[in-house]
């Protein structure tokens, strides 16, 4: 996928179990929320599977080791003929943050994006990730939509 210097992009393989779940939990761990164990599997095996409306992953590997992760997938949206591709989740670990893992993800989403003609891309986060926000501005545009979700 992506190379820059020794940090390269590449798609989720099943041998990054171990290392994926590090990541992820220090995601969730990140916006401060946790999920069932099961939720693990089940994601891990969606992210490999070959549903082509089911999440895909991509890591971020230096020097051997997984540093960043990104999942996302596409969808149909009401106001386009093309699908649209939805990156849920990114996370690069605190260590290599402004080392150009995270730009280099999001890259790496936009590529498979435009291979797969949906060229519109989008995230949500949250307002207060400020160090994030950064980044998302040098990348992408700032909407003016908010998120509602129903109550619980």
């Amino acid at each position: 996928m992506t190379t820059t210097n020794a940090l390269r992009v590449r798609p989720l393989a099943a041998s990054d179990r171990e290392q994926w779940a590090a990541l992820w939990t220090a995601y969730l761990e990140f916006y401060e929320t946790s999920v069932p164990t099961g939720t693990f599997d089940v994601y891990f095996d969606r992210l490999l599977g070959d549903d082509p409306q089911d999440f895909s992953g991509l890591v971020a590997e230096l020097d051997g080791r997984l540093v960043g992760l990104t999942h996302y997938l596409f969808h149909r949206h009401g106001w386009k003929i093309e699908n649209t591709c939805y990156l849920q989740d990114l996370y690069a670990v605190p260590a290599v943050r402004g080392q150009g893992v995270g730009k280099a993800l999001i890259e790496a989403v936009y590529a498979v994006a435009d291979a797969k003609n949906a060229p519109s891309v989008y995230w949500n986060t949250q307002d207060s990730n400020a160090t994030a926000r950064k980044l998302y501005d040098c990348v992408a545009q700032l909407t003016p939509f908010l998120k509602y979700q129903r109550a619980t």
